[in-house]
């Protein structure tokens, strides 16, 4: 049942579940109305919303890195038979449950990592992957393991970008005296921060546009369009020869008896 709270109730709750980074409306009071990059990530959404399906009815949706829910309630406000959202942190999986709850949209919710997907034990046919690639310490074993155990079709990928939103042709192979190739601001390019960035140490890789995009490809999705300069819409294509992809240990069974 949707719980029924005045706006000082609402407003105390938001307080105690925060800092938010999600800024979502919740009966009328905002959860980051201060939020340094606007009313985000509505903004954001804004710009490739009509990139994505309007109607997603016999859908499944994974949300990895869900946040406070905001792209997951979008997902079901779009008629998605069932939506998952997971996140490594307890704090923002309590918002979302908070979020959802008052807004009453039904969403299924984990704290899990993205190294740990095998664990869900399924695939679905849309995959969200928004905000977290530049967070990981192992950006490429990620998109590897999502290819592997939960894309059964889509993914919408985003990543913080900079550097050159070019991109130059690059070949199959350069013989080991090729250097100039190296320092093309095109030529993909990730980007390492040994210490912080925006004040936030989890902020490890950046690429740059081609980079993204060669990373994706390697991982095995084909781009189909790039509604947005951070945003890619891919598909998930068939790979063929051995990856360094590994599953998780953690037996299924184990999984289910522990799950959030």
């Amino acid at each position: 049942m949707r719980p029924v709270l005045t706006a000082e109730q609402m407003q105390q709750r938001i307080r105690e579940l925060g800092p938010w980074f999600h800024n979502l409306d919740l009966a009328g009071v905002q959860t980051a109305p201060q939020h340094f990059l606007g009313d985000y990530p509505r903004v954001k959404w804004q710009r490739f919303a009509d990139a994505l399906p309007a109607d997603l009815r016999g859908q499944t949706v994974l949300d990895i890195g869900c946040n406070g829910g905001f792209y997951a309630m979008e997902m079901k406000r779009r008629g998605a038979d069932r939506v998952v959202g997971i996140d490594s942190d307890a704090r923002y999986l309590a918002q979302a449950r908070f979020a959802s709850e008052v807004s009453g949209v039904d969403i299924e919710l984990h704290q899990l990592s993205v190294y740990d997907v095998a664990r869900l034990g399924e695939t679905f046919d849309l995959v969200l992957f928004m905000g977290v690639f530049y967070h990981l310490r192992h950006p490429l074993l990620a998109l590897d393991l999502i290819h592997e155990h939960v894309a059964r079709d889509l993914l919408v990928f985003q990543s913080m970008q900079r550097g050159s939103d070019q991109g130059v042709p690059v070949a199959p192979d350069y013989p080991f005296a090729e250097l100039d190739i190296f320092n093309r601001p095109g030529f993909p390019r990730l980007h390492f921060l040994e210490q912080a960035y925006a004040s936030d140490p989890t902020n490890w890789w950046v690429p740059n546009r081609a980079c993204s995009e060669a990373l994706l490809r390697s991982a095995g999705f084909e781009i189909l369009s790039h509604p947005e300069a951070e945003v890619f819409i891919c598909r998930r294509k068939l790979l063929h020869g051995s990856r360094a992809v590994y599953p998780a240990y953690r037996e299924a069974s184990q999984w289910e008896e522990h799950h959030d």
